[in-house]
């Protein structure tokens, strides 16, 4: 019975991944062929066509070598953007929100600043926390290898997930509309929401970014080689 994997791991010797990634790809592509092999073999065909047809299967080693290198590099980068986008970015909106729901159910109710048409409608006890989200946000991002830009974009991922949410109440208020035959209150909520952007998107922003550059600057300046930006 032939040695598969030795003959793999001589065709893709200048295969550059970590040892344990090599290992892997090495054993999937020697797998395949020893299928393959066993499989052809079944239908009475002499070894040596066996074999021949067999390692026409994996094609242009070179160029196999390269479909290898370049699935793994976007297997990478979609794993970095997970880990220092995503799931500190959901983290982020995850808490605040329930902080704010928390808030709401103790009794805490927003408040207007100023009056007349200039009047802020504020939830401080709520803006209060936001920093801490924040910088919490961007702390995970810098941990798992975030750039500067990665790790703010994460503190204010609250923010912006809000904003895409007020502006989808739009199009799915008159989607419901068509179905149901009649109004429905998701953009008038919508509306409503927008025109105090500055109480409910604008300053929340600005306190979540506060939180976000304040654990940047306590995180310290990390080498460039830790800092892998989102491709």
């Amino acid at each position: 019975m032939r040695d598969w994997s030795a003959l793999v791991e001589r065709r893709l010797a200048g295969l550059a991944l970590e040892p344990e990634e090599r290992a892997e790809v090495i054993a999937e592509v020697a797998a395949h062929l020893e299928d393959t092999w066993e499989a052809m073999l079944r239908q009475g065909m002499t070894e040596e066509e066996v074999v021949r047809r067999t390692l026409s299967q994996a094609g242009d080693w070179r160029e196999l070598q390269r479909k290898i290198l370049g699935a793994k590099r976007r297997e990478q980068i979609m794993e970095k953007r997970i880990r220092q986008l995503w799931i500190p970015g959901f983290l982020t909106l995850i808490l605040s929100m329930l902080f704010l729901t928390t808030l709401y159910r103790l009794g805490l109710r927003a408040r207007l600043v100023w009056s007349g048409p200039n009047a802020i409608l504020l939830y401080t006890p709520w803006l209060a926390g936001l920093p801490f989200f924040g910088a919490l946000g961007a702390y995970i991002s810098s941990r798992a290898g975030g750039s500067r830009g990665t790790m703010l974009f994460v503190s204010v991922f609250p923010a912006i997930a809000l904003t895409f949410a007020f502006l989808f109440m739009f199009p799915f208020s008159m989607t419901v509309e068509l179905i149901v035959g009649r109004p429905v209150d998701f953009s008038r909520v919508a509306t409503v929401l927008l025109k105090d952007g500055i109480g409910w998107l604008l300053i929340p922003a600005a306190a979540l970014l506060a939180g976000g550059l304040l654990a940047h600057v306590l995180s310290g300046a990390l080498p460039s080689s830790r800092h892998t930006a989102i491709g």
